[in-house]
């Protein structure tokens, strides 16, 4: 399942794409090989390899995840981020955060590329002893559960009317859904920084890490990550914010 393009929306504040699908996680049988949608692992290019570097050391930033694009086109958006001790992903163009597109993907303005034999780390989890554990995850699209959906567009009002862009609204007091794609985003401060119009909301994910059965590390400062397309979809931008 993968959501649609509604061709309506302006912008991060709109549902771009429809419906609203919950994430889960699978343990694959083997290497991913298939463009699909996914956590860790290594990416699988559609074109040449384009693996992004730190544009002030050089370093390869690390492969977090690749996401199917919505539409009939076969395209994934591939997330790389640094991570040296840092909340990753909090400033959107420093060239720390890239989400690059294939195929037929523009190159973020002040994304770096390394050669191309450049390989940089892929997403992981600790071990007991504190080591690097490599992982790769697939990942499941879903209905979101009515409740929880209902719940979120009450989030999703409550947000609005922070902004200034909506009537009176309360915060809901059910819980919010965490990792999901499509419908509108949940900003933990109720707005972007950033990544404004008229890039437009493709999907958020919790950061995980610090308990031992988490899947995977991600340091967003306790918060959420949310990744972003141009309205051609054919350029990414990616935010992370804490709660």
């Amino acid at each position: 399942m993968i959501s649609r393009a509604t061709g309506l929306a302006e912008g991060p504040y709109d549902e771009a794409f429809l419906p609203r699908l919950q994430m889960s996680l699978r343990a694959p049988d083997g290497p991913v090989t298939e463009p699909v949608s996914k956590f860790g692992g290594q990416p699988v290019w559609l074109e040449e390899p384009a693996w992004p570097v730190h544009p002030t050391t050089g370093e390869p930033l690390v492969f977090i995840a690749q996401f199917r694009v919505p539409g009939d086109e076969v395209r994934l958006a591939y997330l790389f981020l640094e991570e040296d001790d840092q909340v990753m992903g909090s400033r959107p163009e420093s060239g720390e955060a890239v989400v690059l597109v294939q195929p037929g993907g523009r190159l973020p303005r002040f994304a770096a590329l390394g050669g191309p034999e450049t390989r940089g780390r892929t997403l992981w989890r600790w071990s007991s002893d504190e080591t690097e554990i490599p992982v790769e995850w697939l990942i499941d699209l879903a209905p979101m559960p009515p409740d929880l959906d209902r719940a979120a567009d009450e989030h999703a009002a409550f947000h609005r009317f922070m902004r200034g862009e909506g009537p009176d609204a309360d915060p809901s007091e059910d819980e919010r859904p965490t990792d999901f794609q499509g419908g509108t985003a949940l900003y933990p401060n109720s707005r972007t920084f950033g990544v404004e119009d008229p890039w437009q909301f493709l999907c958020q994910f919790e950061d995980r890490g610090e308990a031992e059965d988490d899947p995977f590390f991600l340091n967003f400062g306790y918060g959420t990550g949310f990744v972003f397309l141009s309205p051609d979809r054919l350029e990414g931008r990616f935010f992370s914010d804490c709660g």
